[in-house]
């Protein structure tokens, strides 16, 4: 099976049938996403697909880029260009494999297959029956579609694997950020280029497709068990990156008719099982792929750069200025895609509110080997005028720190409510953070839209008012739910009450409200605002 020329992706149409085509059926216009069974199997298709076009038909410059996303090339002439890597993409054969080990690793014992996704149980949760919320059995046989797209997912979110099964390139885990048109329905070509960066932009030695430093497989595995084994940025081609093998594996794919059991469809081949082993490819030092933002210490900058990862409580606006500007002085590097589309790709496009493009971010939440969970969230993407854009940038930080503030003091008063001693109180409370930002999410663009209107790149006294009545009112509305649902008689009432009243003090009267109100000239809240919340004026100071 080759992953360029043979049939194993479905694609969704505009009129939302669903059909299995080659990869150079991307070019149809009326192509608009992939249809996969799972979340990380559609991000890992986009970076899959983005990484070969990219490696294959790079445009010299930002115009030729603009051509094609208006035009794309016919299907013949994209199967000329994946014609000079079709020799790399082969799934099964007696040669080198996709993403595989050069080895057959015969002296291993098998595994089951669903052991390739990264939430299912491993060996020690299966002997010790700790399965309780993700099950066992999940996968059993796959067909080689599937396969190869949890061998492909694997690779480039390799989390921790411990007794040297290597991270990937990125780190376990990685956060993940495409560009996408605002078009829900655009085409998946336009989806795919908009992530493709021209020559001019990304400046790189012509690859060599028959080189192991551009696709690992088609050389030895550099097992990485000494000192001097790991493999850095200078080692290998820069489009390697795309196409990092951290992980020993050996797919077993056998001709047997049978269900897959995530696409749900009859395949005449099944992989059931899986070879691996340790110390395989240790990716070591600075690397900046494309595809993922990048934190540094601004005061060492020598330091190695470090990869933004999924945290508890999913990916919120908080981080939406972080994945989309350049901040030198904060130590945030947008990924390249999103730098490149910003400077290079941002003259062809409209970005009048509510027609910009998109910021697409997703990945998982590790936890070492663990996975905690997945994430997904979609951003407007906004071009800041550039006079005016570090105070823009400053004013944006403003407005995400009061937010930081209020839901501090919110979930501190929630766990006060709850617990004798909140300090001592363990658990998982993300879930409060995560109601708080989506609550308060649409107040904040509503608000953004606002500060990128305004001549000086100034908060107005109306936005801030504005912003910090809707924060006030969000937290207290989070903090009744959590608190005060119940209608039974409850012994704790007082001491509920109490830490009501210390949030909703701390809201209208803290020491930042009163900074925030201040500094931008926020009238006080009227007595009936106070009354609403059970206070006079006086208890707030």
């Amino acid at each position: 099976m080759n992953l360029i020329t043979d049939p194993w992706l479905s694609y969704r149409f505009k009129d939302g049938s669903e059909q299995q085509l080659p990869f150079s059926a991307i070019v149809d216009p009326n192509i608009v996403d992939f249809a996969l069974p799972r979340a990380d199997f559609h991000g890992a298709a986009y970076q899959f697909a983005i990484g070969l076009l990219q490696t294959v038909m790079a445009p010299d410059d930002s115009h030729d880029w603009h051509a094609l996303y208006l035009n794309p090339p016919s299907a013949e002439a994209l199967v000329s260009y994946t014609q000079q890597v079709t020799h790399a993409f082969e799934l099964t054969g007696d040669g080198p494999l996709f993403m595989q080990d050069s080895e057959p690793l015969d002296a291993i014992s098998p595994s089951p297959i669903s052991g390739l996704l990264i939430e299912a149980p491993g060996a020690n949760g299966l002997k010790l029956n700790t399965d309780h919320f993700i099950k066992r059995g999940i996968a059993e046989a796959l067909s080689p579609g599937m396969a190869a797209l949890a061998l492909f997912t694997l690779q480039i979110n390799a989390p921790s694997g411990g007794q040297g099964h290597r991270t990937g390139l990125r780190g376990g885990g990685p956060l993940t950020t495409l560009v996408l048109p605002h078009e829900a329905e655009s085409s998946l070509w336009q989806k795919l280029w908009l992530n493709v960066q021209s020559l001019e932009s990304w400046d790189y030695p012509t690859p060599d497709y028959h080189s192991a430093e551009l696709f690992p497989w088609l050389g030895p595995t550099r097992i990485s068990n000494t000192k001097g084994s790991e493999i850095y940025a200078y080692d290998v081609h820069p489009l390697m990156m795309f196409w990092a093998v951290p992980r020993r594996i050996r797919l077993i794919i056998e001709d047997q008719v049978g269900t897959c059991q995530l696409s749900l469809t009859t395949s005449s081949q099944l992989c059931q099982q899986y070879r691996t082993s340790n110390y395989g490819n240790n990716y070591d030092g600075t690397w900046s792929h494309p595809l993922t933002h990048y934190r540094f210490n601004p005061k060492k900058p020598d330091e190695a750069y470090l990869s933004t990862k999924g945290q508890p409580g999913g990916i919120q606006y908080r981080q939406w200025h972080s994945l989309s500007f350049v901040d030198i002085e904060e130590g945030s590097l947008p990924a390249k895609v999103v730098q490149d589309f910003m400077r290079e790709k941002s003259q062809f496009f409209d970005f009048e509110w509510g027609e910009a493009p998109r910021l697409w971010a997703f990945g998982f939440d590790m936890d070492n080997m663990k996975a905690r969970g997945w994430y997904n969230s979609e951003f407007p993407l906004i071009n800041l005028e550039s006079d005016i854009r570090d105070t823009l940038l400053s004013e944006i930080k403003v407005l995400q720190k009061l937010a930081q503030e209020v839901l501090w003091h919110c979930r501190t008063q929630i766990k006060a409510a709850w617990f004798d001693k909140p300090k001592d109180a363990k658990g998982d409370t993300s879930f409060i953070d995560l109601q708080f930002w989506q609550r308060t999410q649409d107040l904040f663009f509503n608000s953004i839209q606002q500060l990128v209107s305004t001549p000086d790149g100034r908060l107005t006294p109306k936005v801030a008012k504005s912003w910090l009545n809707g924060l006030s009112t969000q937290a207290m509305d989070l903090f009744d739910e959590q608190v005060l649902t119940s209608f039974h008689p409850d012994r704790d009432m007082y001491k509920k009450m109490q830490a009501r009243r210390y949030l909703t003090g701390w809201l209208f009267g803290g020491k930042q409200t009163k900074k925030f109100k201040s500094d931008y000239k926020v009238d006080d809240l009227t007595v009936d605002n106070l009354a609403a919340n059970g206070l006079t004026k006086e208890q707030t100071l």
